[in-house]
């Protein structure tokens, strides 16, 4: 299953700062439709994706009725991704 959307990078405070960028609804509802088939557990969504020239694997993690893309370190300072910023992403929900 292959998407495209576009979201905001939110910033999630526990010990130490988490970012996301949250599926739209409708691509949400698109992945349950799967979730079943390709997850590994607790409901995490195993996923390549990309974030302009940066190619990742991780995994979207349920919460809310919708999947949060993890956005690590390493994704977001290259392109000086922040809290607040609209991004564009590609994702492949892998099997």
């Amino acid at each position: 299953m292959e998407l495209a959307f576009t979201g905001k990078v939110i910033e999630w405070r526990g010990p130490a700062p988490y970012y996301f960028v949250p599926v739209p609804d409708m691509e949400s509802a698109d992945i349950r439709e799967v979730a079943t088939m390709v997850t590994y557990g607790w409901g995490v969504i195993p996923v390549e994706a990309r974030i302009g020239e940066v190619v990742f694997e991780t995994s979207l993690f349920p919460k809310d009725g919708v999947y949060l893309l993890p956005l690590k370190a390493a994704v977001r300072k290259p392109q000086g991704l922040s809290a607040g910023d609209d991004v564009t992403v590609e994702m492949t929900v892998r099997i």
